[in-house]
This record gives structure tokens, C-alpha cells and sequence, in this order.
């Protein structure tokens, strides 16, 4: 999977409903101009299906930070390794799902 389609998926989100989860909210509050809400709630329904909820709060802070995303793709640590291979695992289901 290409890194920019993971990074395309993520930054395709805009404040939902208290009810939404902390990724479909980062997807909403990002401010792209694709973002809608049935774009973030799929994508939010699709992070509840893969990503546990630490990994979503994590992945979550790449919306504004994509640096942070970078950082934890080049890490060699187990636990950053696990949280990129849910994060690209969520960006392919996410990109296949969502449009």
C-alpha cells in the first residue's frame, strides 16, 4: 500500500456528534475539502472495525500532526511497528470502503 493513500484516507476527514469516535471527530475538525460527515462516519466505522481504541487516539494526532505519523512509520519500536501496520491496514480497508 502506498504511504500517500494512507495519508490521503486520513486526511479525507471535519466537529460530529458526541457519539462519534475520536477518529471520524479528527476526520471532521481536519478541515479538508473532501471531508463530509457520511465520508468521516465511514471512515470512523471503519476504525472501529480495525483499530483498537489506543490506536485510534494515536493515529487520531496525524490529522494534525502528520509528522507524528512519519515518526511512527520509521520507528523500529514493536509497539510503534504494530500501530502502523493497524494504521495501513485501516487506510486500505478505509480507501476501498469510503468514497
Amino acid at each position: 500500500m502506498r504511504f500517500s493513500v494512507l495519508l490521503a484516507g486520513a486526511f479525507l476527514c471535519i466537529a460530529g456528534p458526541a457519539s462519534a469516535n475520536v477518529i471520524e471527530r479528527a476526520c471532521l475538525s481536519s478541515g479538508r475539502e473532501a471531508a463530509n460527515r457520511n465520508l468521516c462516519a465511514c471512515i470512523g466505522r471503519v476504525a472501529d472495525q480495525t483499530l483498537s481504541r489506543n490506536q485510534m487516539r494515536e493515529a487520531a494526532r496525524f490529522f494534525g500532526d502528520p509528522q507524528l505519523s512519519q515518526n511512527v512509520r520509521m520507528s523500529s519500536r514493536p509497539r510503534d511497528e504494530a500501530l502502523w501496520t493497524a494504521y495501513r491496514n485501516f487506510g486500505d480497508l478505509a480507501a476501498a470502503t469510503c468514497d
